[in-house]
């Protein structure tokens, strides 16, 4: 009696486990879809000639409270890592295709991170994190930030220690100057900032462990 009794328990637990799985299966992706907007379709065409973008590009420092609409974050974030083909071929260089940025924006709706497959936005939460990620003075006053960060652990496992940093360090850096060319053909301004410590900005934003702050950059309209 007792062995069938066992036998009995143990179907009726992993029965249980099954449709446990089977309804978070379900509720994680209605939980994602929830998180996630739309934006619109960037222009892939025409604009300023880019050798007038790179000889009028400047840091600006001091912006207007005015804020950016969908059509112009689109444009930005498809400019940083928006993708232009097959297998995910992107506006930028990565190494081995790998895409090791990841990159957040923060605005006074709150704090999301950019997917570029699809061109997304990802709600991460309603908190208004522009003034904390850093005290100069540009923070306070645009209404975006960029924080381009990197996962450097996902980089060391296929590249070792010498090379998986550098090899995303140099993604940001080539995601940072497409977007510094674009703004100023949108007649926008920006400014990348190094000046802080990666830790800070990584507990500030709540960035996964093995993803860590390389860049932050405001953008809005240039005060004249």
């Amino acid at each position: 009696m007792r062995k069938p009794l066992i036998v009995s328990l143990i179907v009726l637990a992993l029965c249980s486990f099954v449709a446990v799985a089977q309804d978070a299966s379900k509720a994680a992706p209605a939980a994602s879809a929830a998180n996630m907007s739309a934006l619109p379709a960037p222009t892939v065409s025409g604009g300023m000639p880019l050798t007038q973008a790179m000889a009028t590009r400047r840091s600006i420092r001091a912006f207007l409270p005015t804020p950016l609409t969908r059509a112009e974050l689109s444009q930005i974030l498809w400019a940083a890592q928006g993708v232009t083909g097959p297998e995910e071929r992107r506006t930028t260089p990565s190494a081995g295709n790998q895409h090791y940025v990841r990159l957040y924006v923060a605005t006074a709706e709150g704090f999301f991170e950019y997917v570029a497959n699809g061109n997304k936005l990802m709600k991460i939460s309603g908190e208004d994190l522009r003034s904390k990620l850093s005290a100069q003075p540009p923070f306070s006053q645009v209404p975006v930030v960029l924080l381009f960060a990197g996962d450097f652990e996902r980089a060391l496992a296929k590249y070792g220690p010498e090379k998986g940093p550098r090899f995303v360090s140099l993604e940001a850096g080539h995601q940072a100057q497409d977007v510094l060319l674009q703004v100023t053909a949108m007649g926008l301004g920006a400014v990348p900032v190094g000046g802080f410590e990666p830790k800070d900005v990584n507990k500030v934003a709540g960035l996964p462990g093995q993803v860590s702050a390389v860049y932050l950059m405001p953008i809005g309209h240039p005060k004249k």
